[in-house]
């Protein structure tokens, strides 16, 4: 099989499916689809026209696709028009169903898609909407998903650390959308952890009632993003502080630290700060020091960056930084921030600029391109 020959074909082939209608991203997926069955059968019965070949090939996997999509989107409207059932016991197996959809085969990213759609009840157009992709492509992240699992029996349910995983991405998922999925997370959360003793459970559990009590005051009455450090604290719900610290503390207790109980401890740090300016940066960076340690993550190492410019002046942030993929998301906002405090405002406004471009939605956007047009007019003046 002439991989070379497969690539060089590619784009070629997704130009053609584009230019007879099909949107891009469901081109893309067709075209994979194509170059598997060239992959396939190609080696003992080579085509005359390649990519005469994959064209067909690839137009029939998108005919075949959008048929799908349209059978499935008639099936969530008759369900829709459905009459409500009668009476049935008062029985949430909901949970168990999140261990049963977060099957070990599965990707956690995977495993949130089939969650939402199997169990949250979201139609794949909600789903994609949460997900700012075409909602053909997440019917086909969601259709993989089920292949994946469909050769599996369904009795051998997902383990707790996965589980733990997608509730976590549930509950970041339901800051946006119809549903609240934040507090079904923190309600699904809460029975886990009063069925099983495990500290990675309360640790999830404390980290989501610290994010969740500061809700209130992430955005402003026009729908403007507010920052932590600009966050009205009297609209923090201080009971749920108070709650989400004494699961922590009992948790860290134990001396069995997982990566939910140190978000949730720099949480709490800044849950504790009666101001923005008296937040404990110093502790904050050796958490994270410990975070990046348990996973490895550069996502964790770009926040760090954050707190050690804090901390250690913005100098020593942008050193941290420098250290870093400059591809990892919000990295160029970072950069634009600790440039800022550094006093150089000009690199600042450019990089917040750029960062807008890149930014995943619409008030991240919106707050990035004002701190860039605030100090494009102070230096201005």
């Amino acid at each position: 099989m002439d991989e070379a020959l497969l690539r060089s074909l590619t784009p070629g082939v997704l130009t053609v499916l584009v230019r007879r209608g099909a949107d891009f991203a469901a081109a893309e997926d067709a075209v994979q689809d194509a170059l598997v069955e060239a992959v396939r059968s190609w080696p003992a019965d080579p085509p005359r026209d390649p990519k005469g070949w994959l064209v067909t090939v690839a137009w029939r996997k998108f005919l075949d696709a959008t048929r799908a999509d349209t059978a499935r989107r008639r099936r969530e409207d008759r369900i829709d028009e459905e009459p409500a059932p009668g009476p049935a016991p008062a029985v949430d197996d909901t949970l168990q169903l999140y261990f049963l959809c977060a099957h070990p085969s599965l990707t956690p990213s995977s495993a949130v898609a089939l969650t939402l759609r199997a169990v949250g009840g979201l139609t794949t157009r909600q789903i994609a909407e949460a997900y700012l992709v075409p909602e053909a492509t997440m019917a086909q992240r969601i259709s993989r998903a089920k292949r994946t699992v469909s050769g599996v029996r369904f009795d051998q349910p997902g383990d707790v650390a996965t589980v733990l995983r997608v509730l976590y991405l549930v509950f970041n998922e339901g800051y946006s959308g119809d549903l609240d999925l934040a507090a079904e997370a923190i309600r699904l959360t809460r029975q886990l952890f009063a069925a099983i003793d495990h500290p990675e459970v309360a640790g999830l559990l404390a980290l989501m009632l610290l994010h969740h009590a500061r809700r209130a005051s992430r955005t402003a009455p026009d729908g403007a993003l507010v920052p932590l450090a600009e966050q009205d604290r009297t609209r923090w719900d201080t009971t749920a502080i108070a709650e989400g610290v004494g699961i922590l503390q009992r948790a860290l207790a134990r001396d069995r630290l997982g990566e939910f109980q140190a978000q949730a401890a720099i949480a709490a740090l800044h849950a504790d700060a009666q101001t923005a300016e008296e937040t404990d940066w110093v502790q904050i960076v050796e958490w994270y020091d410990e975070l990046a340690r348990l996973t490895d993550s550069p996502v964790v190492r770009l926040n760090r960056a954050v707190a050690v410019g804090e901390a250690d002046g913005p100098r020593a942030g942008l050193a941290a930084l420098a250290a870093l993929d400059d591809s990892l998301p919000r990295h160029t906002a970072v950069a634009a921030y600790l440039h800022e405090r550094d006093g150089d405002l000009a690199t600042a406004a450019r990089l917040y600029a750029e960062a807008a471009h890149k930014a995943p939605n619409l008030p991240e956007r919106d707050y990035l391109t004002r701190r860039a047009a605030r100090l494009n007019t102070r230096g201005s003046r």
